[in-house]
């Protein structure tokens, strides 16, 4: 069985749709979609925005489910230029980029008593995803790299050099290293998808309400590709 988390309803309207033998379990104020998705047993949910939202909803996932993996699929903005919307960025690794304790030596992103300095993606899931887009969506990019989260929508030239400079950046979102998190403290392997929605700068205002459907467009593809090759996987 496989989790699959998106942070709004338009990330994960249409796999919802795609789904057979569906059955609506709610807890934690959410919906929990559990059904049949391209051959694949697996819950789909809508978490809410931000790192707490999707925290929460990741527990709740895996204290309800023995999922073999956890999927969080959505949109990012590029942190670079070779990255543009429409492209897909796997995770190699996940960061909270506004955990911030350089005032006690900490450098930033680092959670004061934690072994992990940021989150590593399994790396069968994210070679399947890779193989998944490059069938299903020919006709862009994807990249692997480190994705970087934090509670703020990027829309700054100035924000978006510090991600990259700081952290090595590829894109940033909302949601994706409270998922790893999560998943890192259950000892879930997971993997982020995140769909380019704009360029995380000056232009991201106007950008993200033109591009967000197309990038869903080909997250959704890419994870009931995705689905069909993980139905096979057992926790």
């Amino acid at each position: 069985m496989i989790g699959i988390i998106g942070a709004m309803d338009t990330e994960v309207a249409r796999l919802k749709e795609l789904m057979t033998e569906v059955e609506i379990v709610k807890a934690s104020s959410m919906e929990f979609y559990k059904g049949i998705l391209h051959g694949a047993d697996a819950v789909v949910v809508r978490a809410g925005v931000g790192k707490v939202n999707a925290a929460c909803c990741t527990q709740a996932l895996l204290d309800r489910w023995p999922v073999s993996c956890v999927i969080n699929t959505g949109i990012a903005g590029s942190l670079r230029a070779e990255i543009d919307i429409g492209d897909i960025v796997l995770a190699s690794d996940a960061v909270e980029h506004d955990m911030d304790v350089s005032a006690l030596g900490y450098p930033p992103g680092k959670i004061p008593d934690m072994d992990a300095a940021s989150f590593a993606a399994d790396e069968t899931l994210r070679r399947i995803a890779k193989e998944s887009c490059e069938k299903v969506n020919p006709d862009i990019h994807v990249y692997e790299g480190r994705v970087v989260t934090g509670d703020q929508f990027i829309s700054s030239k100035e924000k978006k050099a510090w991600l990259v400079e700081t952290f090595g950046g590829f894109c940033a979102e909302m949601e994706g290293a409270a998922i790893a998190h999560t998943a890192y403290l259950n000892g879930t392997p997971f993997l982020i998808v995140r769909a380019i929605s704009d360029k995380a700068d000056d232009s991201a205002k106007m950008d993200y309400p033109t591009f967000e459907a197309k990038a869903i467009e080909h997250s959704v593809r890419l994870i009931e590709e995705m689905a069909g090759r993980l139905a096979s996987w057992k926790k």
